[in-house]
């Protein structure tokens, strides 16, 4: 055991944030913190980290466990580049790695016993450097920032120059190659993109320390975690499992409590009626049975009854105005910004009803995709077509047009003038706002919250084709549940942009894959579309010429994606041989080391080993390089 809390308290004044939360986490193991929004989770992050007391309970940390947090939205306020605040992590190997040229440099001027101590000295120094892999330092640097999603050009980009979701990454690439025996991250896919998130997925896998997390992406926490500790109504429970794992049993338990609070309930009216006629008889004895009833019951441990959960979303949404079969049609569409290409040949065709999810990774261009298509960005080329009675709705939860001191009811009521109560009561209701819960403030809800009452609005407009940007950024699990649930329940057509890939998986009929050179299109859900990219890449490696399912909506001509597989081959036929030149070159240096060692006596010897060993440490570094640009 690594982390435990027992029993942990919080409370700011009368309200109460956690209340007896107890679990423990094992080392190397990968666990997750789930919840509503406001649920207490980031609180608890800070307990751990000691920024904020606990009120009552325990916290144990391993002796000597080094541990690091990543906040939401993490500030950096500093003038140094990309790179040098890397290299902040590496600052005592870089130093040691002085030291080395410092005592090669130094040898050319010291012969007999002194070269020989010295050389001794060396050597012992060059094994230790070499023993704990410091060598490699600058290509993990490169590894991490380029998984984040950061280009080679950014590297030497100040700091304070960048936007906030750009600091959030820096400090998670720091935090990555500074390698804690703790982890604890705030939402680390926020400002990620699909690859981004697939390359962090693979690496906290393998990440050999103990990971704590708290994300609302329930596709990461199915592919990371082993255990989920949920905080629900003040308290914690534990769940041996991923995500899914934890959905499903936390339904079953809910169910077995209900029926245990049912029995309990039947037995304490029993109990009840039992003691009324024990006491109307008006005995003595009768009297005494009825008071011994009564302390048992008193004694009984109560079953809390489970909160009654909304109901899922039954009712359907029906654009009020039908469109034609073809709802958008994109033709060749092109997109610069001064020298900077985003895309070009983009070409897809969307019917009545589709579902489609646009993906890509982030700098593509999908939202300026969007602006086009809305008519509030010009393109460089190309067509788009408006379906016939097509009416669009724009979501982006940046942009709510919400009136702050309105209630819930009111927002909608004003919006339409003409809408009975009960019909406005019942879209309400299928957003999960029921009863005094309508005449609430907007100014009093969560992000979520207010999220789903722009979507209503945009339901019960005229709109039948929706177009949403990331509408599930910063929503909890259980908002983008019932945003799944609204987005599958309605009848006209829907396109939006997520990196969601658990929302995709659930409500996508089709997957718009953007690229600098056009659109590639897939005909199902996001299992679908990784199951059709595998083929796709098995092909390329096996060279068959079997059709790869994709169907490619930009014109490119059959022989340059032929050309461009060869190219690809060739390039990874490049890679691997220098890969192995970089192992029969380091192994090499290591023989060479063991000799200097062995040898030390022997001055012209020492010498010609150590020249040899000096030529090959720059052919290393040269192939290092080599391999970098052929990456």
């Amino acid at each position: 055991m690594i982390l435990a809390c027992k029993q942990i308290q919080k409370a700011f004044g009368i309200n109460t944030i956690l209340d007896n939360v107890t679990f423990h986490v094992e080392e190397r193991e990968k666990a997750a913190i789930v919840g509503v929004n406001g649920a207490g989770k980031t609180t608890l992050f800070k307990i751990l980290t000691g920024e904020m007391g606990a009120d009552k309970g325990e916290i144990y940390l391993k002796k000597e466990a080094s541990l690091a947090y990543l906040a939401q939205n993490q500030q950096i306020d500093t003038e140094k580049t990309i790179w040098q605040e890397m290299m902040t992590v590496f600052e005592k190997i870089y130093q040691e790695e002085q030291n080395l040229r410092e005592m090669e440099n130094k040898m050319s001027n010291l012969s007999g016993k002194d070269l020989s101590d010295h050389i001794k000295k060396y050597a012992q120094a060059q094994q230790n450097f070499e023993h704990n892999d410091n060598y490699g330092y600058e290509s993990r640097i490169k590894g991490v920032l380029k998984g984040l999603g950061f280009l080679e050009e950014d590297y030497n980009l100040p700091v304070y120059q960048l936007s906030g979701g750009q600091k959030t990454r820096v400090y998670l690439s720091k935090l990555l190659l500074s390698k804690p025996d703790i982890l604890l991250l705030d939402e680390p896919t926020n400002h990620l993109d699909i690859s981004s998130i697939q390359w962090l997925e693979d690496f906290l896998k393998g990440y050999q320390g103990t990971v704590l997390l708290i994300s609302h992406d329930r596709y990461f926490l199915d592919k990371i975690v082993t255990k989920v500790i949920e905080i629900e109504n003040k308290k914690s429970s534990v769940y041996e499992g991923n995500y899914t794992f934890y959905s499903k049993q936390k339904e079953i338990n809910r169910q077995i409590q209900q029926k245990a609070y049912e029995v309990q309930q039947k037995e304490i009216k029993h109990q009840e009626d039992v003691i009324k006629t024990l006491r109307a008889f008006n005995r003595e004895k009768s009297i005494k049975r009825a008071e011994s009833r009564e302390k048992a019951l008193e004694r009984m441990e109560k079953v809390e009854k489970p909160e009654n959960l909304p109901t899922k979303m039954r009712l359907r949404l029906t654009p009020k105005i039908t469109s034609g079969n073809d709802v958008l049609k994109a033709e060749n569409l092109k997109k610069s910004f001064d020298t900077l290409q985003l895309f070009q040949n983009v070409n897809f065709d969307i019917k009545r009803g589709e579902k489609v999810a646009i993906i890509g990774p982030n700098g593509v261009g999908k939202s300026t995709l969007f602006k086009i298509l809305l008519g509030k960005v010009r393109q460089d080329a190309g067509e788009i077509k408006i379906g016939t009675n097509v009416h669009i709705g724009y979501y982006d939860q940046e942009q709510q047009e919400l009136e702050e001191s309105k209630t819930i009811f009111q927002e909608i009521a004003d919006a339409y003038p003409t809408m009975e109560s009960g019909k406005i009561r019942n879209i309400l209701a299928a957003f999960v706002f029921t009863g005094d819960d309508i005449y609430k403030t907007i100014s009093s809800l969560s992000g979520g919250e207010k999220g789903r009452i722009s979507l209503a609005k945009i339901m019960l407009s005229n709109a039948n084709l929706l177009m949403l940007d990331e509408p599930t950024n910063h929503l909890d699990m259980y908002s983008k549940e019932i945003l799944e649930d609204a987005i599958n329940c309605y009848e006209g057509t829907v396109i939006y942009i997520s990196h969601d890939r658990y929302f995709i998986n659930r409500t996508a009929q089709k997957v718009l894959e953007l690229t600098s050179t056009g659109v590639n299109q897939y005909l199902g859900n996001y299992q679908y579309y990784l199951e059709k990219k595998q083929e796709q890449e098995q092909n390329n490696k096996t060279e068959t010429k079997q059709v790869t399912y994709i169907v490619s909506e930009g014109k490119a001509d059959w022989l340059k994606q032929k050309e461009q597989q060869a190219q690809e081959r060739k390039a990874a036929a490049k890679v691997n041989k220098v890969e192995q030149e970089i192992e029969q070159t380091e192994t090499k240096i290591k023989e060479l080391d063991t000799m200097l060692f062995e040898i030390h006596a022997d001055f012209s010897k020492a010498q010609e080993l150590f020249e040899q060993k000096t030529q090959l440490e720059e052919q290393l570094e040269q192939l290092y390089q080599k391999w970098e640009e052929l990456q």
